[in-house]
């Protein structure tokens, strides 16, 4: 039992080279917490040429097949991303009976179900904290804390660039192509956003959440997705004025007749709602249970720091099932619930549209809704120049009504722009 537990890093960018760093320096620290020396033998990088301050070269390899043909590999930190060629490393090294620790939310998005089954199947653990929120616990909290509780909701802010985005139309009142480029200045955005803006990101993440909080396979096919770029300035002032702000929500519900729903969507948040209260480029998740009730996880959900505090913890938990014996916990999908299509969650609407300012409109649009079975809860209508920005909120409705509507106001001579949806968080 005082051999060491040697680990192989996949990946030394930012992340990467700070788990690095904190297993070299403090591996004193983690025996003391383990009970077994933990041993970084090997990095996979592109440039083994790179400098890399305070990490020896003689780690460094760019032969990543032979790094995983090694069969005294304990525990493989993936820190690459992208679905390959990670997936294909990633089933390499379970199958060799290395435990994994990774970070790659788009590759457990698509083939998570398939890594557990090999983990499985060889008796290896399969951690993967840091894919969701960075820093935030809210894996293990589902996976094994609230495991005994009928889990009903997980909604949350989880892609701080889009938080970030969306805060500061809110504080400022401009618009998003603005923000956007302030955000890429700052660092919180990327040169090509698409992943954070239109809700990619968000989306793998909502699927990870919504089959640990669930008990089956959710897969990023199966959540509705739309990004922030169509969001304006009005809708913002729309939002103030109705007592809510807005946020790109990732949400999971689990109906009354065992379906569930996945899906990540612009979304009007009350400010007396706990999610409304989180800024900048933070993240946060709101669960709501049975028993335990409402439960709020926030924290840094991005960043080298935080992503690598989580990836940490992952190792450690793996190193410790690795000195005692048994691997942990391994993923609980024993349900095959039925997943509903996006077009069939409901939710309550707000939706903008211009019109020509003249009498008569509102019931035109009105028509429209009754004709669509959409009942009408309140209207907000925004002079301007002859026209105007005419608003309604819905009471919850299924999305395909409100696009059949949608169809059908845009074909009424009173409509002269195109018609927008922001869904409507519930008090």
């Amino acid at each position: 039992m005082s051999n060491s537990l040697k680990v192989a890093l996949l990946g030394c960018g930012t992340v990467g080279s700070q788990v690095a760093q904190v297993l070299l320096d403090q591996s004193d620290e983690l025996k003391a917490r383990v009970g077994r020396e933990i041993e970084l033998v090997a990095i996979a990088v592109r440039d083994i040429n790179k400098p890399r301050p305070g990490i020896d070269s003689a780690l460094l390899t760019a032969d990543v097949e032979a790094l995983l043909g090694r069969r005294d590999l304990d525990i493989v930190v993936e820190l690459i991303g992208d679905i390959e060629p990670a997936g294909s490393y990633l089933r390499a090294a379970l199958s060799a009976r290395a435990s994994v620790v990774t970070a790659n939310k788009a590759l457990l998005a698509v083939a998570g179900p398939s890594l557990f089954e090999i983990a499985e199947a060889n008796k290896v653990d399969l951690y993967y904290e840091a894919a969701v929120a960075g820093a935030i616990p809210i894996i293990r909290p589902l996976r094994e804390s609230l495991v005994g509780d009928q889990i009903t909701s997980v909604k949350g802010i989880v892609n701080g660039t889009t938080n970030f985005i969306l805060e500061k139309m809110y504080n400022d009142g401009a618009d998003y192509q603005d923000v956007l480029a302030q955000a890429q200045l700052l660092g919180y955005a990327e040169a090509d956003p698409t992943a954070d803006v239109e809700g990619f990101d968000a989306a793998a993440k909502a699927a990870i959440l919504a089959g640990l909080a669930f008990h089956t396979q959710v897969v990023l096919d199966d959540v509705g997705r739309e990004g922030i770029t169509n969001l304006s300035a009005d809708d913002i002032a729309a939002a103030k004025d109705m007592g809510c702000t807005i946020k790109l929500l990732a949400r999971c519900d689990l109906a009354d007749d065992g379906s569930v729903s996945a899906g990540v969507y612009p979304t009007m948040v009350p400010l007396s709602h706990p999610l409304a209260g989180v800024h900048d480029a933070y993240n946060a998740i709101f669960v709501e249970s049975r028993y335990a009730g409402h439960l709020m996880f926030m924290g840094k959900g991005a960043g080298g720091a935080p992503t690598a505090s989580a990836v940490l913890g992952d190792i450690v938990i793996a190193a410790r099932n690795r000195a005692r014996g048994p691997a942990g916990l391994h993923l609980s999908a024993y349900h095959q619930r039925k997943i509903i299509p996006n077009d069939l969650v409901c939710s309550k609407f707000y939706v903008s549209m211009n019109v020509v300012d003249k009498p008569g409109v509102l019931a035109e649009v009105a028509k429209v809704f009754a004709r669509h079975e959409v009942s009408l809860q309140a209207v907000r209508q925004n002079p301007d120049l002859g026209a105007a920005r005419l608003g309604v909120m819905t009471h919850p409705a299924r999305l395909s009504d409100l696009k059949a509507a949608v169809i059908d106001l845009e074909t009424l001579d009173a409509v002269s722009a195109g018609v927008t949806l922001i869904r409507v968080e519930e008090e």
